[in-house]
């Protein structure tokens, strides 16, 4: 077939990317991946390189493994600018490439910058921080005793943008650590967020869950209270009021990617990439263009409690690789992202977890003590292997 000869340019190395890169590779096309750094990093497993539970090598896979798995072609070098017009990206090695069929952008978003933000560390943000966060915790461990704040925020431009569940996640690992030390009664644990009910996009029941779950383990809550700036030794807020804490730990909101805002791709009010369902952006006159957008990079759509999560950005690279291959073939029949919109993930605890699911039907909360810790435990193996193509992959996994 004529489209196997096509050349196709991959921006970015992180779940959409990746599965992008594999997808398409496997559809016999050319395929070059560019990634400013040469390991896919799984997030959702990093929540345990703080207490010790994961290395940060456990919760990374070379890029060059995953190249040698699937055929694609590597560049390691971070992106400097894209071209619409020009139908070129600029690395920031100085090269130029401009020979691709077509463009797929899945660099992922930047942070949202509060004042004071140096004084935090972010288990969402550049993946040596949860080194970071794990030698603070420690510094702490050591003295005996200590305040831990850990929190998250929102984009007022774009509500998609937040990550507050790893937030979560830490705390409770954290918690759960300190009392297997014996030390648990000499921390103060708080989380912390500017919304009234952060958590509430996973819905009503999940919300009362997890207030019983702060009760349980005594973790004090400060919520409904902008953050005007950090300081050294806590948070700030409108009303001047002051979280004192030894250390914090604060997930920004995403923000639209720098070299996305300084390019001439279409955007939202926040900086995402502005797509139709089927992940393609549109050019003036409607028609598809050759640059498709996936993961945090695009601008998600939809219901209001929809989130950014490493599931929906799979979807869309598998349903990308589906619909590049149809219009090559001259088909019709492209597949959505839209549809399968859902809030879904295995909150850890480190002593148990609660399954999360939510659509535009339901929303639950179920715990799993004990096999739950176990069961995400098995997932981050799963992750690993199957993208390594050592496992076979789990339809809608």
């Amino acid at each position: 077939m004529e489209y196997i000869n096509k050349k196709v340019l991959v921006l970015g190395g992180g779940f959409a990317g990746v599965d992008a890169a594999a997808h398409l590779k496997k559809a016999h096309y050319d395929v070059t991946l560019v990634s400013d750094r040469d390991y896919f990093y799984i997030y959702p497993t990093s929540i345990w390189v703080p207490t010790h539970e994961s290395e940060f090598k456990d919760v990374c896979v070379d890029l060059r493994e995953l190249q040698a798995a699937h055929g694609f072609n590597l560049i390691i070098s971070g992106v400097k600018e894209i071209s619409k017009e020009k139908n070129s990206v600029t690395l920031e090695n100085g090269k130029v490439l401009d020979d691709y069929d077509y463009l797929i952008i899945a660099i992922g978003a930047s942070k949202m910058k509060p004042k004071g933000i140096e004084h935090t560390l972010s288990i969402c943000g550049a993946p040596k921080q949860s080194v970071a966060i794990r030698d603070e915790i420690d510094k702490l461990v050591q003295k005996g005793s200590g305040k831990i704040a850990m929190g998250f925020g929102g984009n007022p431009k774009d509500s998609s943008a937040v990550r507050g569940g790893p937030g979560f996640e830490l705390l409770f690992n954290v918690h759960n650590m300190l009392k297997k030390k014996g030390i648990r009664d000499n921390f103060e644990l708080t989380f912390f967020a500017p919304m009234a009910e952060p958590g509430k996009r996973m819905g009503p029941q999940a919300l009362k869950m997890m207030d019983v779950f702060f009760s349980k383990l005594n973790i004090n809550k400060h919520f409904g209270k902008k953050i005007t700036e950090f300081v050294e030794d806590g948070v700030i807020f409108e009303d001047e009021s002051k979280l004192e804490a030894d250390f914090t730990m604060f997930i920004p909101a995403g923000d639209g990617h720098e070299v996305i805002k300084q390019s001439d791709i279409p955007q939202n009010e926040a900086g995402f990439i502005k797509t139709d369902d089927y992940s393609c952006v549109l050019n003036e006159d409607g028609s598809q263009s050759n640059i498709y957008a996936i993961g945090d990079v695009a601008a998600l759509e939809g219901y209001d409690w929809r989130a950014k999560q490493g599931h929906i950005a799979e979807v869309m690279a598998k349903n990308t690789a589906h619909n590049i291959v149809e219009r090559d073939n001259g088909g019709t029949n492209f597949k959505g992202y839209r549809e399968h919109l859902n809030i879904l993930c295995v909150m850890d605890s480190g002593d148990g977890a609660a399954f999360v699911y939510r659509d535009e039907k339901r929303g639950f909360m179920l715990p799993m003590p004990f096999i739950g810790h176990w069961l995400k435990k098995g997932w981050g193996w799963y992750c690993r292997n199957s993208k390594l193509g050592k496992i076979p992959r789990i339809p809608g996994m």
